[in-house]
């Protein structure tokens, strides 16, 4: 309750919640005399109009659609430097390792336009086998709500995993949550950070 009461300090005229919500804490705020908008984007056209939906909220709009625009073609210049790639990268991404949930449905469209693909379902509970199954070059590690904290040793050391290609070149990577799980502009940065790694493995042999 601590969080809520902090919120209701501040007199907000209106209370943003997007994904990944904490349960308990929206329960409590649903209680209280407040607006409360709840975002769920899945795509990053999903995105791009809640961008401009709060935009129109806060009268920032011209602000909002030069932010959706430059956002937009980041990403298309994004994959018009992987378009040349002759391989596509077998990439996981990992939002959460327990249960072990994959990245939202944005992230998979952003390793897509930088030169991988993901092979299990986007933003959904995935089983140890269906990963080793998809037999990812490439793992990501951002869970939610730790900043860089993932721990790559956990995956090093699932014994399901232990002819994965990513485990078997060490090829697991951390990248920081907030640039893949935060719908807005700091996707931009994890973009960049999703081409570096990708680069990098098309440059180098696979043992």
């Amino acid at each position: 309750m601590d969080s809520v009461n902090e919120i209701l300090r501040l007199k907000p005229a209106i209370v943003i919640g997007s994904v990944p919500y904490k349960q308990e804490t929206v329960a409590k705020l649903l209680e209280q005399p407040l607006n409360f908008l709840a975002m769920n984007p899945r795509t990053l056209a999903d995105i791009e109009n809640d961008i401009r939906l709060l935009g129109g909220i806060t009268g920032k709009v011209a602000a909002a659609e030069k932010l959706a625009r430059r956002m937009r073609a980041a990403f298309a210049s994004l994959q018009k430097r992987t378009r040349k790639t002759k391989t596509s990268v077998r990439v996981y991404c990992e939002a959460w390792p327990n249960p072990r949930i994959s990245s939202p449905p944005w992230v998979a469209e952003l390793v897509q336009l930088a030169g991988g693909e993901m092979r299990v379902p986007a933003g959904e509970k995935v089983t140890e086998e269906q990963i080793a199954q998809s037999k990812p070059e490439l793992i990501i590690l951002a869970w939610a709500a730790t900043g860089k904290k993932a721990d790559p040793n956990q995956a090093y050391s699932v014994a399901l995993w232990k002819d994965v290609p990513a485990i078997r070149n060490r090829r697991v990577h951390v990248i920081s949550d907030e640039l893949l799980n935060t719908p807005g502009p700091p996707l931009l940065r994890g973009a960049i950070e999703l081409e570096k790694l990708l680069r990098e493995i098309n440059r180098r042999p696979e043992r």
